[in-house]
């Protein structure tokens, strides 16, 4: 709630000239971003505790494997059964990952790619 990451990317969607709210409770897993105009929320995952497969950022802790093995999978099982509740009532669902905050210009183009769509049918 409220990282650096997070106000990155709610910066670029107010430029963007999106309005959104933040932390619904009455959704599940309490988005972080949410465009209600758009039936799409954001949620911005940290690439280590949500297990960002391929990033460096996302490596296993050399000490206490096991722990930490078993906390960051419950992190993940968790978001997908958040995702897929969202989903069911009609929401879409963006990911954004810490690593991709790091270059704003290209999370700027992949936002307004995604959320364009949506835009254009609104009368």
């Amino acid at each position: 709630m409220n990282t650096g990451p997070e106000r990155k990317v709610r910066s670029i969607l107010h430029r963007m000239g999106y309005r959104f709210r933040l932390h619904r409770k009455d959704l599940p897993g309490k988005p972080d971003i949410i465009l209600p105009k758009y039936e799409t929320v954001v949620f911005v995952h940290g690439c280590f505790w949500h297990r960002h497969k391929g990033c460096k950022d996302a490596t296993l802790p050399k000490t206490r494997q096991n722990f930490w093995g078993n906390k960051l999978e419950g992190n993940v099982t968790r978001d997908r059964a958040k995702e897929r509740a969202l989903r069911k009532l009609k929401w879409r669902v963006i990911i954004v990952w810490e690593c991709e905050t790091k270059n704003l210009e290209k999370i700027s183009v992949r936002l307004r790619n995604l959320l364009a769509p949506r835009r254009l049918l609104q009368f």
